[in-house]
């Protein structure tokens, strides 16, 4: 197969791109050139896809042997992922920019582009599995699962997912680094990235006010009193405890969390931890990535990256109406939990899955 691999400078995909060689695909090596302005971005290791990191990914490709190119796909990135992070908390909600990158750029641009070169899959470093199923290719978690990536995978297509090489899913961390030290890779020991990339300097809440503005409201509990003053609802998310700006103590002298933003009336509720938690969740813009599971389906969610799986049952998946000769997927999703959970917010990603098999995901609209 000819393989496009997805180097973003770090370890995992630099190994992912020698197993792609390995394997005995025709690969081909390309780098996202994803900001406008390079020197913008941060340094070092606290984000990715800086200055460093394309030179890095071109030292392995030598060292590989392959062809190297550097995409620019930065006018696609500030719209799709930057613009669309902005919109979202400007909307009150709580986006997940990394899964938001994922589905329009390394999975939708990216992919897209090789397949219009003529390419038949992409590889990158991500942690998870294709696994061959009585459906089809399914998705699945990864074995380390402390690095599992599945979740920001979710919001893939089956047939986007079909053209995906993902050459770390069977392997622990610890040892890719061991193989990449093996191979002669000087990224073997190249800390792994975190943080949002595009905020350079790892605050969130003073990148949202250059771009939101001030915008006064109040903090208010849940019986409507006004309990103190905020300069941007943006800066708060749902399960937030500190910095809430509240001059007196709850009644009962317990701590208060954040409980809902409301954009219209820019508005932070605050209310107590037992008010946080939520038994049932509502998510649209469905994606399933393997057939769709019949009402009372018992599953597990998962609402963060890295957030624990909670088992929860499936009450509904609803069918637009087919448009001509093709059925679209279903849209929405609701769940009711059987193990309620604290700190769910809208916009936030809410991803399926049935033991280690990713069914689908939603953003998540409403709680309950």
């Amino acid at each position: 197969m000819r393989v496009l691999a997805a180097m973003s400078g770090g370890v995992d995909s630099a190994v992912a791109a020698a197993r792609a060689v390995d394997a005995g695909h025709e690969v081909v090596g390309v780098h996202l050139a994803l900001a406008r302005n390079p020197e913008t971005l941060r340094a070092g290791a606290r984000g990715c896809c800086t200055i460093e990191d394309s030179g890095d990914a071109r030292r392995v490709a030598d060292v590989l042997g392959i062809p190297f190119y550097i995409w620019d796909l930065a006018e696609r990135f500030q719209q799709d992922v930057i613009e669309d992070f902005v919109a979202e908390y400007r909307s009150g909600r709580t986006p997940n920019p990394c899964v938001r990158c994922n589905q329009k750029i390394k999975f939708a641009a990216l992919l897209d582009k090789a397949v219009a070169l003529g390419f038949d899959a992409v590889s990158t470093g991500h942690y998870a599995q294709m696994i061959d199923g009585p459906h089809g290719r399914e998705l699945h978690r990864a074995v380390d699962m402390g690095k599992d990536q599945s979740y920001v995978l979710a919001v893939l297509e089956p047939e986007r997912l079909a053209r995906s090489i993902f050459p770390l899913g069977d392997t622990l961390k610890e040892d890719v680094r061991k193989e990449a030290a093996e191979r002669g890779l000087r990224v073997a020991k190249k800390p792994d990235s975190h943080d949002i990339c595009f905020i350079s300097d790892g605050d969130t809440q003073g990148f949202l006010a250059k771009h939101l503005g001030e915008q006064p409201g109040k903090i208010v509990d849940t019986s409507g009193e006004q309990l103190g003053e905020h300069s941007g609802a943006y800066g708060f998310t749902v399960g937030q405890r500190r910095g809430l700006s509240i001059g007196r103590p709850a009644a009962d002298g317990k701590p208060r969390y954040v409980l809902s933003i409301e954009p219209v009336s820019n508005t932070v509720v605050v209310g107590s931890a037992e008010e946080l938690k939520v038994s049932g969740i509502t998510g649209a813009e469905a994606t399933w990535c393997a057939p769709v599971p019949e009402p009372g389906a018992e599953l597990h969610v998962q609402v963060r990256a890295h957030g624990r799986a909670v088992p929860a049952r499936l009450v509904s998946a609803s069918v637009p109406e087919p448009s001509g000769a093709v059925q679209t997927l279903p849209s929405t999703v609701d769940v009711e939990l059987i193990e309620p959970i604290a700190g769910v917010a809208a916009g936030q990603t809410l991803v399926l899955y049935r033991g280690t098999q990713v069914i689908g995901s939603s953003t998540i609209s409403a709680t309950s």
